[in-house]
């Protein structure tokens, strides 16, 4: 018998796991992963951008997890030697409607980072001399880093401090009774007094399996990036972003340096047919069910019809995709793109076309699910990871 068992290994299920087991030295935990390692799926493959938070609702989770997380999160990388820069970020605005909107969002950011600052066109063009802007907010505390090595360093001292590891062990029941929970995985059961779901893309699957009543279904978008040319990219100093639009739920298409010296430019974020299927022409059968006999998802996608095809069309043509970066990098060519692995994001929306944007917990007595955490959830998963620790002590007690 387990004293916790962990469903999910991204990086949030791990900070779980290794801040539950310093805190209960002698508990029994055990990490159930369905892939080979830890973080092969949200957590390895985002930008890498540790988020300083500046654009979320004051007072919300994202908010106070994401301003928590950049620091916890460094100071992680530093105890454990894991590369990790602070090198910045600027939000451009190239013409006068987005000026508009960046006036708004500063009030934004100054309440939720008072390091924050306006940009004039001249400080602009002396910070990054081939970006082009009327003025731009800098944001000094965003950071870059691996999240895969972050993920795989929790996992290590989780394992060192005595936890138990199951790679490869795809969860496919669970039972809960008033003792316990049961769970199964590839044909063998564990039982456990708690369950902590952390599922990220299943996480909605993970819900009902257990018969817990939810009222959202995960849509699947890829966002698709390409890495540029190392001679273009040598000239860049920051993460550059354009000024997002309110009426859209993703913050556009960016430029952001790795920890390994390349830029990547992206994501666009186009509907997927497979929720782990990471190429244009992948199909699940049961995924693409669950969408079209789901209410909520004609909503949204009637709602979102037109910048929708735009991002299927700049999915497929280069030209349409490039023709959002050469706003504020007019430089940048077609043929400056290189493929780079996309990622899948976990978008919840509910039954009657509503987009959740917040964390999203659901909770049983046995049990605690993470039905949501939207970026910055890898910024934010040491927090995060604390907050889900002590909320199960608190319900195991």
């Amino acid at each position: 018998m387990y004293d916790f068992i962990i469903v999910g290994g991204g990086i949030v299920g791990m900070s779980t796991a290794w801040q539950l087991k310093k805190q209960r030295p002698r508990a029994r935990i055990l990490v159930l992963e369905k892939e080979s390692d830890v973080g092969k799926h949200q957590t390895g493959r985002n930008a890498g951008v540790i988020h300083a938070g500046i654009y979320y609702q004051p007072g919300s989770l994202k908010a106070s997890f994401c301003h928590r997380g950049v620091e916890a999160t460094m100071q992680f990388c530093r105890a454990r030697d894991i590369p990790y820069q602070q090198c910045g970020k600027l939000l451009v605005a190239t013409n006068e409607i987005e000026l508009a909107r960046m006036e708004s969002l500063f009030q934004r950011c100054q309440q939720n980072d008072p390091t924050t600052s306006m940009l004039g066109k001249a400080q602009l063009r002396s910070q990054e001399p081939t970006i082009r802007g009327e003025a731009a907010i800098f944001s000094p505390r965003t950071g870059i880093v691996d999240f895969r090595l972050v993920c795989k360093a929790m996992a290590r001292q989780f394992v060192d401090d005595g936890g138990k590891l199951r790679p490869g062990s795809e969860v496919t029941g669970i039972n809960e009774q008033e003792s316990h929970v049961t769970v199964t995985a590839n044909g063998d059961t564990y039982d456990g007094k708690f369950l902590i779901a952390c599922s990220g893309l299943m996480a909605d699957r993970t819900a009902r399996m257990q018969g817990i009543d939810i009222d959202f279904e995960l849509i699947p978008f890829r966002g698709e990036f390409y890495r540029i040319d190392p001679e273009l990219a040598a000239g860049l100093n920051h993460l550059v972003y354009p000024i997002p639009d309110p009426a859209l739920p993703f913050l556009g298409v960016h430029l952001t340096r790795r920890i390994n010296g390349d830029v990547i430019v992206g994501p666009n974020a186009v509907l997927s047919l497979k929720r782990e299927g990471y190429g244009k022409f992948e199909i699940s059968r049961e995924d693409l069910l669950a969408m079209v006999t789901f209410p909520g998802f004609w909503k949204v996608l009637r709602q979102n019809l037109r910048p929708g095809l735009r991002e299927l069309a700049e999915s497929w043509f280069k030209t349409a995709y490039i023709h959002r970066v050469q706003k504020y990098l007019p430089a940048i060519k077609t043929s400056d793109l290189h493929p780079f692995p996309p990622g899948i994001r976990a978008q919840p929306v509910t039954r009657d076309g509503n987009i959740i944007d917040d964390f999203l917990f659901a909770k049983s007595a046995r049990s605690l699910h993470v039905c949501n955490a939207p970026s910055p959830a890898a910024t934010s998963a040491i927090p995060i990871g604390e907050h889900i620790c002590n909320e199960a002590l608190q319900a195991s007690e």
